[in-house]
């Protein structure tokens, strides 16, 4: 077997010299196909095979993320492997308290949290990390201690407005005393150590500007498998220190290696199970409703949402539930057109406080809707999956309704992690998961079958209720 060296190219690639028949190897062991690939659009066209290559066969270059799957596969196939020891990252291994450092140092309100303190010392022994840690652990401040510890040029990109205010009122409530740069709505200034910025402002950056960060944070990192997000960090040639945030991954191998190859290594910080078990979040009560309807024909897939959305039997039980609930609830649902302009008309007036946010609700709209629920004990959220699943935290929702069904591993666990935040006065949260039977084959059901998987992988609490829309409970 022929020795084989790794070449580091730049901050995001390197280059495994090798003979032909192991870059064959490593093509196809880093080919994957894509979940529900057929599905797609590009796919249907035959513009695409439906699969995602991690290694080039032109060029033999791979993501430097990646470099200890190298090292094992070659291993394995008995390759003599030189690896680059500083090909990732710039590693640090403290040897003091760091938690009393901070503490003294930045002056904090309060004591981060011994998992809290372990994310960071770990992200600093490698330089690189993806953070797997759910919604109401404390990403912010996590962020906000390996930010001021490196000291550099940073920059924390995040998927919507809402949430870069959010991200900045919370590192001015650590201490954080200093401008602090805000990107979105086309701005273009880049000129503090630290800038929160949406990625589609971003990406409109010039290249001048994304090599000048030293350190690079992807918060909802999942995210980043999307074309133009892979496009931003693979731009950031020269960023050595890099930082993903997520609650969930959506369980799939090749989304996996796609966010360790751009960040570095997972690193599971804690799990919801284990927040409630602390009393740090609120704990959470399931019921899975499964709606029984007339015998249906089978349906393909968009035939059955339309369906369902269009049912009147179907979302009068969503506007009774909704408006039998005490506390703040938060709707979500799927089409716009279709299903949240049906919904509102018929919740408005059976409700005191009902709010409508979507796509199109512009950005000061959203914060309002958000300080106003904040105060609140009795208002209702009609929101956009896209909208209110990921990137916008209220601390009081004490119901949340799956109005539309999904089977997405990321979009329900962002979903249930609205309602995850303690408060006074609030220690548990519900949700109501509304599934449909139509006595034939159909998706939804399936679909609940999927979700019920993830609550039992998440360890959540749930029961399965039938109500008969044409008959009785």
């Amino acid at each position: 077997m022929s020795k084989v060296t790794v070449e580091k190219i730049n901050e995001v690639f390197m280059k495994v010299n090798c003979d032909d028949g192991l870059a064959r190897d490593l093509y196809d062991f880093f080919s994957f196909t894509v979940p529900n690939a057929k599905f797609m659009p590009s796919y249907k066209k035959k513009f695409w095979d439906g699969k995602v290559r991690l290694f080039s066969i032109k060029t033999n270059q791979i993501y430097v993320g990646l470099l200890p799957y190298v090292d094992e596969f070659c291993r394995e196939r008995g390759y003599d492997f030189e690896g680059i020891t500083d090909v990732i990252g710039e590693k640090t291994d403290v040897k003091f308290d760091l938690k009393k450092y901070f503490m003294k140092e930045y002056k904090l309100p309060f004591e981060p949290r011994d998992y809290q303190m372990e994310a960071v010392e770990t992200t600093l022994k490698y330089g690189r990390q993806l953070l797997l840690s759910p919604t109401a652990s404390g990403k912010s401040l996590i962020i906000y201690l390996l930010a001021r510890w490196y000291n550099k040029k940073t920059v924390i990109i995040v998927p919507t407005t809402s949430l870069v205010e959010q991200m900045a009122k919370d590192f001015q409530e650590y201490g954080y005393d200093k401008e602090i740069c805000k990107i979105y709505s086309g701005q273009q200034v880049f000129d503090s150590d630290i800038t929160i910025t949406t990625w589609q402002s971003f990406s409109k950056a010039p290249k001048d500007v994304l090599e000048s960060f030293e350190v690079v944070v992807g918060d909802e990192a999942h995210l980043f498998k999307a074309q133009t997000l892979k496009g931003i960090l693979e731009k950031m040639k020269k960023t050595a220190i890099r930082i993903g945030t997520t609650g969930t991954l959506d369980g799939s191998e090749v989304h996996r290696l796609q966010l360790e190859g751009l960040f570095g290594p997972v690193k599971k910080v804690i799990s919801s199970s284990e927040l409630m078990e602390e009393g740090t979040i609120a704990n959470i009560n399931i019921d899975c409703i499964v709606l029984k309807h007339k015998k249906c024909h089978t349906m393909s897939y968009q035939e059955e949402m339309d369906y369902l959305v269009s049912s009147d039997e179907r979302n009068s039980f969503i506007t009774n539930l909704v408006a039998s609930l005490k506390g703040n609830t938060l709707v979500l649902f799927q089409y716009v057109e279709k299903h949240g302009e049906v919904l509102y008309p018929m919740l408005d007036g059976r409700v005191d406080d009902l709010h409508y946010v979507y796509g199109g609700t512009d950005t000061a709209d959203r914060e309002s809707v958000r300080e106003i629920v904040e105060k609140s004990n009795s208002s209702v959220i009609l929101a956009s999956y896209g909208t209110f699943s990921t990137g916008v935290n209220i601390k009081r929702i004490d119901n949340i309704v799956f109005a539309s069904p999904s089977k997405s591993r990321i979009r329900n666990l962002q979903s249930i992690g609205r309602g995850l935040r303690k408060t006074d006065g609030k220690d548990s949260m519900r949700l109501f998961d509304i599934s449909d039977d139509l006595q034939c084959d159909n998706y939804t059901l399936e679909h609940l079958k999927e979700r019920i998987n993830i609550y039992n992988e998440e360890n959540f609490p749930y029961e399965l209720k039938q109500f008969d829309l044409h008959g009785n409970t």
